[in-house]
């Protein structure tokens, strides 16, 4: 009975007392790869709406029908002068945001609609947009007339 040297097993070389030895592998790990871009996709997908400025709205629709509201929404205008009004009562820029968070306690929710006239200046609407947001509404949306022909 001898022990036979050449062809007995596949592959490789045995180092020394018999223990074999292993070469470098060729093939790439892709698993660390894939986990890492999955992780990437979904905190992009997260963070890409908070990445918007500005102060959110909803533009009317020029065919927009009827809205179906269960109860009468806030409504903010701005008169030639300037001067703000909410639900028709005149009222002090310094005293605005404490009025809005007094009509509804939970104004994120709440829709409030701005009129303002057509000389009132850009400037004066988005301010008057910023204080809505500040007291709390988020869904803010601009009142314009259909065009007439």
């Amino acid at each position: 009975m001898g022990m036979s040297t050449a062809g007995g097993h596949k592959g490789g070389r045995r180092g020394r007392r018999g223990v074999p030895r292993y070469s470098a592998m060729a093939d790439i790990n892709m698993t660390p790869f894939i986990d890492v871009m999955l992780v990437l996709l979904i905190i992009f997908m997260v963070a890409a709406p908070l990445l918007s400025t500005g102060v959110p709205i909803n533009l009317p629709q020029t065919a927009a029908g009827a809205l179906n509201v269960d109860h009468k929404p806030v409504q903010v205008a701005v008169d030639d002068k300037g001067m703000i009004y909410i639900d028709d009562k005149p009222v002090d820029e310094a005293d605005f945001i404490a009025r809005l968070q007094q009509l509804a306690p939970d104004a994120a929710k709440e829709r409030i609609y701005l009129r303002g006239a057509t000389s009132v200046s850009y400037g004066r609407i988005a301010a008057i947009m910023a204080l809505m947001t500040k007291a709390g509404y988020k869904r803010v949306a601009l009142v314009t007339q259909p065009i007439q022909k």
